[in-house]
């Protein structure tokens, strides 16, 4: 039997991709992430996770998605979309990518029945059972070595992005004041704000100010 997880990185963030991952393994074989220390990406060093990646990458089949700053942008200013409705449609994607019999999500919803129906109704292979709850990358093994996958991957999309822009903005969080000062100093500038959020107050405050100022001088 195969099991499989599912997990996101970088929901929050105002800058960069929020990544989500799927890793499957033999029920069989489940016993080896836990000989490996594997746990939710939160609770281990960055050092430890770029270890576990390439590990979880050989021992698992693996696929991760990574959702734009515009697509999500796009969803949470959707009157008929949301941020979970977007990430149930990348769930739907990454189960019919890689081929399971058993699928553990960790759930961003509070209406667990509807999120599960939601992705039942559209995955191909209608025999596949779901498993959706809160916490699960805490509780289970193959959703923490997903979690791991997409904490990776989110981490060095982030440090693309600083190399190709030539630019220190920490972490991408709202809560980092690097994060913060770059916002405010290049929230409407042309290379730098595609790698933005604008559906995020972070971002949407600077803009808010600037059209006020505007308004001041006119």
């Amino acid at each position: 039997m195969l099991v499989g997880g599912i997990d996101e990185a970088g929901r929050g963030p105002v800058m960069g991709p929020m990544v989500m991952a799927i890793a499957v393994i033999k029920k069989e074989s489940e016993f080896k992430l836990q000989t490996l220390g594997i746990k939710d990406s939160k609770l281990l060093t960055p050092n430890r996770r770029n270890q576990l990646f390439d590990v979880i990458g050989d021992l698992c089949k693996t696929a991760v998605v990574e959702i734009s700053p515009e697509e999500i942008d796009e969803a949470v200013n959707s009157t008929t979309d949301n941020l979970n409705w977007l990430e149930a449609r990348k769930v739907v994607e990454l189960i019919n990518r890689v081929k399971a019999d058993t699928v553990i999500l960790d759930c961003p919803s509070n209406n667990l029945e509807a999120y599960e129906e939601y992705i039942q109704h559209r995955v191909k292979d209608k025999k596949i059972k779901l498993v959706v709850e809160h916490k699960a990358d805490l509780n289970y093994l193959i959703v923490g070595a997903a979690s791991i996958m997409a904490k990776v991957t989110r981490d060095r999309d982030i440090e693309k992005i600083k190399k190709k822009i030539g630019k220190e903005f920490g972490s991408g969080y709202p809560s980092d004041p690097r994060t913060q000062e770059f916002v405010k100093k290049y929230w409407d500038h042309k290379n730098y704000s595609k790698y933005m959020r604008k559906s995020w107050d972070t971002w949407k405050k600077h803009q808010k100010e600037n059209a006020q100022k505007s308004l001041g001088e006119f």
